[in-house]
């Protein structure tokens, strides 16, 4: 049964994002190892200035079955026009290199895509 694993709320088959806070949901068994992860279990594989960019990643990732995590660096008490923090994108450390690989397809799709609009 899918559950929130911020709300902690369960939801019926089929549904895949939590209504309350816009997350993806999880098994009810993978929420109980939740706890058993510690941050030396996430790996850093990307880097932004674009919270639109990385989140379009993460979104990506999680449609090829490997779980993400976004950590903004955005200082709220200190507004500034644009984006000027860092956003980070971390995947579980078993899954670095398939993560890679993932990233790098897509990042080289989008900039053949660029090239061909080009000519």
């Amino acid at each position: 049964m899918p559950v929130c694993p911020n709300c902690k709320y369960e939801y019926i088959e089929g549904i895949v994002i939590c209504p309350d806070c816009n997350t993806p949901l999880v098994d009810v068994l993978e929420l109980n190892n939740f706890g058993e992860l510690t941050e030396e279990d996430w790996a850093l594989v990307y880097t932004s200035f674009s919270v639109i960019d990385v989140e379009m990643l993460k979104e990506n990732l999680e449609s090829a079955g490997i779980s993400a995590s976004i950590l903004s660096q955005k200082d709220s008490s200190f507004p500034v026009p644009g984006d000027l923090s860092k956003v980070k994108l971390f995947v579980k450390k078993a899954d670095v290199s398939e993560a890679l690989e993932f990233i790098q397809s897509i990042k080289s799709k989008s900039s053949d895509s660029e090239q061909d609009g080009e000519k």
